[in-house]
């Protein structure tokens, strides 16, 4: 990653890990020496984590990445104290580690399920537990998806210090973007999301990351997706925090970062 001038790496993490070597059935111990072993190696080659709460107890959106087994979204206030320990503990396992930029209190919650009154209570405690470690590091804040407005967390954060507000942009899993040509697909990026990503976060608020995005679009050849990585480049490259792709390493080529890189389709 660092040879591919990457600088940082967002990394999920499933809420289990505070419970490792021996995490509750049906969960894998193992996830906190692989966590410590990136740590290790970012400070070695200069890069930064971002350390991402991919899977809250009960699940936040009912998908598999959340580890849910059977699509049922159960997170909300009964969840809120477990979730906030996963929180403390890797804020105090990390809090003081060179290579930590940013700690990530939860992975795209889904509206209606998680109700934002819920989210932003979990949030303000969340940003306490992340405070009372460090004061340095960002603490990150996804925004609800579904029918959410991507304004909502704005007044909450007000007065906060080191806050991201971090929105996820696929031209993906809906049948208008499969149905467009690649032109419309790029037109797409540099009006309706240049448009999103410039509301999430006005001039003087916290600060904006793209914290989820690919090349990949439906039915497209290989060197469309680098055509349309390069418009949204151009795009989240506007975040003020930068933005990260999903993933670095994976089968798929147009979601392998690397591969991407490799083939000169996507230039860092």
């Amino acid at each position: 990653m660092a040879a591919n001038s990457l600088t940082a790496v967002r990394i999920p993490v499933g809420w289990w890990i505070a419970y490792d070597p021996a995490p509750p059935v049906p969960f894998v111990g193992g996830s906190l020496n692989a966590l410590d072993n990136a740590f290790t190696w970012a400070a070695k080659h200069g890069m930064k984590v971002i350390v991402d709460l991919h899977a809250a107890p009960g699940s936040q959106n009912g998908e598999a990445h959340s580890a849910s087994r059977d699509g049922y979204l159960e997170w909300g206030d009964s969840h809120i104290e477990e979730t906030v320990k996963v929180i403390d503990f890797l804020a105090a396992r990390y809090g003081n580690h060179p290579a930590l930029v940013a700690i990530e209190l939860m992975n795209e919650p889904l509206a209606p399920g998680v109700k934002l009154e819920d989210l932003t209570k979990y949030y303000r405690l969340g940003y306490d537990a992340v405070r009372s470690h460090t004061l340095n590091a960002y603490v990150i804040m996804s925004n609800r998806l579904g029918p959410a407005d991507p304004r909502e967390l704005l007044q909450f954060v007000r007065g906060l210090s080191r806050v991201v507000i971090d929105v996820h942009y696929y031209n993906l899993f809906n049948q208008m973007f499969q149905q467009w040509n690649l032109q419309q697909n790029i037109d797409y990026i540099y009006n309706k999301r240049a448009s999103d990503l410039s509301n999430v976060t006005p001039e003087n608020s916290s600060l904006s990351f793209v914290g989820e995005w690919t090349s990949t679009l439906d039915g497209k050849t290989k060197e469309d997706s680098g055509k349309f990585a390069k418009a949204q480049q151009d795009v989240y490259g506007r975040a003020t925090f930068g933005w990260a792709y999903w993933s670095y390493r994976c089968e798929g080529d147009t979601w392998n970062l690397k591969r991407m890189i490799e083939d000169d389709l996507i230039k860092i």
